[in-house]
């Protein structure tokens, strides 16, 4: 009785964890629209302050490499470089939105990686996915949208590899994905990031990205994965694209198509009941034990 009220503890504490780095996730589009620099420097920025905090929370083996490291560093690195870009090319509700296109690829190459194949339940989420993705390019293609979204998708795919590899990484430390990750986002945005200085207000967003919106919540992140299923971190974290653009409405004005928002439910809608069936047959089937 006492080591299952431990385990509970344990578990309501990573939900909890995992709900507070979704909304820390949830200000980038905010922030990202009001610093004023090339996206790849903002990138390179505030991943170099992000390494600060993330340094103070990583154990020595985290400087031994290897391959689940190293594929799962480039795919963040490529993630917040791509996520960045997006946002500065379009809304940031497409931003966001498209990036959470993620469960597509994760059931395309789960099976592969994780030796988890996709169900029947899977695809036919895709199938409703694809939809909403289809909705967003009928609304705004103009203006440079169409380079936005696809930035967008593209931060989604890596999203999906990111979150396969620091499953991968659940029995050791996912923070070192993160840290080999920011590491290679700061060598790769170091050309672009001297070439103009940042504004005070500028720099006001880009410490608030990195140590909260960055550091403090992939330590989070990485702390909440390991007792929490994926499934349930995925469910939780979806509060991310809901509140994202809402506060860049609150604070820029800036408002999405209503195709877009249209879009966006539907991805949203369709990702949400996938992740729920199992958390219920779960919960039935653990009943009946």
């Amino acid at each position: 009785m006492e080591t299952n009220t431990i385990v509970n503890v344990d578990r309501d504490k990573s939900i909890i964890m995992q709900l507070s780095a979704a909304i820390l996730w949830s200000f980038g589009g905010l922030l990202i629209k009001l610093v004023d620099l090339n996206p790849i420097a903002i990138a390179g920025i505030r991943s170099s302050i992000a390494v600060v905090i993330i340094l103070m929370f990583l154990k020595k083996s985290a400087f031994k490499l290897s391959w689940n490291k190293v594929l799962g560093a480039i795919s963040y690195s490529s993630m917040v470089l791509l996520f960045v870009s997006a946002t500065k090319a379009t809304t940031a509700a497409n931003a966001i939105l498209l990036q959470y296109t993620c469960p597509i690829y994760i059931a395309i190459f789960g099976g592969w990686l994780l030796k988890e194949k996709a169900k029947l339940r899977d695809w036919t989420t895709i199938l409703f996915v694809i939809g909403g993705m289809i909705l967003f390019f009928m609304d705004d293609i103009a203006g440079g949208s169409l380079k936005g979204n696809i930035l967008a998708i593209l931060s989604g795919v890596a999203l999906a590899f990111n979150t396969m590899f620091m499953r991968r990484q659940k029995d050791a430390d996912p923070l070192e994905n993160v840290f080999w990750g920011s590491i290679i986002t700061i060598v790769v945005s170091t050309p672009f990031m001297f070439q103009t200085m940042p504004s005070l207000k500028s720099w006001v967003g880009l410490i608030l990205l990195g140590v909260f919106q960055l550091g403090l919540s992939y330590v989070l992140y990485s702390k909440a994965i390991k007792n929490i299923t994926a499934l349930e971190s995925t469910f939780i974290s979806l509060i991310e694209p809901l509140l994202n653009p809402f506060w860049v409405f609150l604070t820029v004005g800036e408002i999405p198509g209503k195709l877009s928002l249209l879009g966006g439910a539907v991805v949203l809608t369709s990702i949400t009941v996938s992740c729920f069936k199992p958390i219920k047959s779960k919960a039935i089937d653990s009943s009946s034990v």
